[in-house]
């Protein structure tokens, strides 16, 4: 463990990428979309902007940063891949965890102040983030989690097989949810998918997010392994 902890402390040296810039750019993002209904006023009791999925594609790029710059220096201070690995997927979760409850907290004091004074939803949105306060924040952890792992993937991938290996890789992404996409329109079976997801509890939806993160962290620990840099 502490080795793991050792890792996680190599990223921060990067304490501008990790602990500043994320919310610097969350806070300008909540300024804007402020801006924006001030500029736009509308008589909806509930007016969601969707800026906070900037924290969750910064975390995709974090991960893809954590691997992507950082790993050659680290295997070459002598650790190992599998330390790197898992201690970088410790510090996905401590950050993950620490967002989790600033949107907590943001949503919170959203719902008391009526959405800042006009009705703003930043840090509620629609089905995903809008429940209960420990169900808010079990949702931003595993979803900002997911992201950061699968951005180490991401990151994986370009280091062992570079370029030509990570637009494959995307490709395959992409022809797997083509022949999802397909099959479903095949079997006529759209209906069933929407009665789904709109059935499916918000717990319900954490826990597949959740499995599909254990997912991506095998499928990164699989390319890590013979990985050279």
């Amino acid at each position: 463990m502490i080795t793991y902890l050792n890792v996680a402390r190599y990223h921060l040296v990067q304490r501008f990428n990790y602990l500043v810039l994320p919310w610097a750019i969350l806070v300008f993002v909540f300024g804007v979309d402020m801006v924006i209904l001030a500029l736009t006023p509308g008589h909806s009791t509930h007016r969601y902007v969707g800026g906070l999925a900037a924290l969750f594609v910064i975390g995709f790029v974090l991960g893809i940063q954590s691997v992507a710059r950082s790993l050659p220096f680290g295997l070459a201070l002598g650790l190992s891949r599998r330390s790197y690995y898992l201690g970088t997927a410790l510090l996905a979760v401590v950050l993950a965890a620490v967002a989790g409850v600033v949107a907590t907290v943001g949503q919170a004091i959203e719902r008391s102040t009526d959405g800042w004074g006009m009705s703003m939803g930043f840090f509620r949105v629609p089905y995903i983030l809008n429940g209960p306060w420990y169900l808010t924040w079990l949702t931003s952890f595993v979803a900002l989690t997911l992201l950061f792992v699968f951005g180490m993937w991401f990151g994986l991938v370009y280091r062992r097989w570079s370029l030509v290996g990570l637009v494959t890789f995307s490709a395959g992404l992409v022809t797997v949810l083509l022949v999802g996409v397909v099959a479903t329109t095949w079997a006529d079976a759209w209906h069933d998918v929407g009665h789904f997801f709109t059935t499916l509890s918000a717990s319900g939806l954490t826990g597949i997010l959740a499995a599909l993160t254990v997912v991506l962290l095998a499928g990164g620990f699989t390319t890590i392994r013979r990985l050279t840099v």
